[in-house]
């Protein structure tokens, strides 16, 4: 057999040979290794987000008392709290909210989100997705799609859930639950954290430990000739992963919070909210792609006024802080963080001086990763009713934090049956919110 060109010598057809013994074709190992260059290439891009933080706030976190306030409408729209003025002139936020307010010059608000959802768990569905709930599909969460899209960094799990995934929308939908996020199994803010699995049993070296594994991959090796299922597949990765977390020593310490100063932690403050955004921080400083934190709970059907004051210092003392930090450590360019929330709350004080569920408008932060910074995007109507301008979709949302990844949003992954599925049907990249 002859070619033209030295491309293909007999090497080369030997080396296809042993591909195609492997059950890879020359047109896959091509495609391997464009992915490989097209990652290299993205992660030396500047001004684009090589990680996120998306700090969820379970329940509807009302926007009138935090980041769109209303201090001139009627007390019953304006609520029983006030607002004070931030480090941008013109913008204020929320009382509840004074170290915030000393950071919004690094923030992009955006106060006209919206969908259609009131129940708490399709609102959910929207924000951890990009999609409106379906019955005929479950649709991956962000964190799992950027789990299958880069894969992970520095033996690190690329998507993980502090303290555990919070909810089933942020799982892996139709993809291999290989993509699925790691839970830490305990919370960064008792006082014996450990990651759960992360270190070796007792008695077991790292000699024996080696030993194990080839045993297991020998008998991993018979099942998968047997069998080839999702299950399968996802649980030798999930083994993969396990090996490299607790045979790196970097990949150890990333979640070991004994390594933080004192004085790191009582700046952030030493509770959930503060020790959450902590570990956050040293995850995506060591090279996870995509961390997902839950705080609180913000359904506040009553008593809003104590529920705030109750709930909000920790967590904003914490965000503040992890602003900061972020910045000087020279990590706040490359690492994009969200704060959101399923949905906002309704513009009328209720008859137990809460507020209830309201999907129709409500406020999402972005900083980092090359999103403009001292931004208010977007408005309210007088009574923070409806949008005003710039109504802000979930799927523009969603889609500009993949573009700030480098994911095209509009790139289409399989689905069960090899349907295809465009990660995000629909959204347009909001270039006003990008520098």
């Amino acid at each position: 057999m002859k070619c033209t060109g030295n491309w293909l010598d007999r090497r080369g057809f030997l080396s296809v040979g042993v591909i195609g013994g492997l059950g890879i074709s020359l047109a896959d190992m091509l495609r391997m290794e464009q992915a490989r260059a097209d990652l290299k290439n993205y992660e030396s891009k500047e001004g684009v987000a090589k990680s996120v933080i998306s700090i969820f706030l379970p329940g509807g976190m009302a926007h009138q008392e935090t980041f769109d306030p209303k201090p001139f409408a009627p007390v019953e729209y304006r609520g029983p709290l006030g607002s004070i003025e931030t480090v941008v002139p013109g913008v204020r936020v929320g009382e509840v909210l004074p170290h915030t307010a000393k950071v919004v010059d690094k923030l992009a608000i955006c106060r006209s989100m919206t969908h259609g959802e009131a129940a708490h768990e399709r609102g959910t569905h929207n924000m951890f997705t990009g999609y409106r709930p379906s019955p005929a599909l479950q649709y991956p969460s962000i964190g799992s799609v950027v789990a299958h899209e880069f894969g992970p960094r520095n033996n690190l799990p690329p998507y993980v859930c502090i303290p555990n995934q919070p909810n089933e929308f942020a799982g892996t939908g139709y993809l291999s639950s290989s993509y699925a996020g790691f839970s830490l199994g305990s919370d960064p803010a008792d006082g014996n954290f450990q990651v759960r699995d992360l270190a070796l049993p007792g008695g077991v070296d790292a000699g024996r430990f080696d030993k194990r594994r080839k045993m297991l991959d020998v008998v991993n090796g018979y099942f998968r000739a047997k069998e080839k299922s999702d299950s399968l597949d996802a649980l030798d990765t999930f083994y993969e992963r396990a090996y490299s977390l607790i045979s790196s020593e970097k990949a150890r310490e990333a979640f070991d919070m004994t390594k933080e100063p004192d004085a790191i932690k009582d700046e952030y403050g030493r509770n959930q909210a503060g020790m959450r955004m902590l570990l956050a921080r040293r995850l995506v400083e060591a090279g996870v792609r995509f961390v997902t934190l839950t705080y609180g709970g913000w359904d506040m059907h009553d008593n809003i006024a104590g529920g705030m004051k109750g709930q909000m210092p920790a967590l904003d003392q914490g965000f503040a802080t992890l602003i900061r930090d972020l910045d000087r450590r020279g990590l706040l360019a490359s690492t994009l963080v969200c704060i959101s929330s399923e949905f906002g709350r309704t513009p009328k004080i209720n008859a137990t001086a809460g507020r209830d569920h309201w999907p129709k408008v409500f406020s999402v932060v972005m900083a980092g990763g090359g999103i403009k910074q001292g931004l208010v995007y977007g408005s309210s109507n007088a009574t923070a009713s409806e949008p005003e301008d710039d109504p802000l979709t979930v799927e523009d949302w969603a889609t500009t934090i993949y573009d700030r990844l480098g994911i095209v949003a509009d790139k289409e992954l399989m689905a069960p049956g090899d349907r295809p599925i465009e990660i995000v049907d629909g959204g347009k990249v909001r270039r006003d919110l990008i520098v």
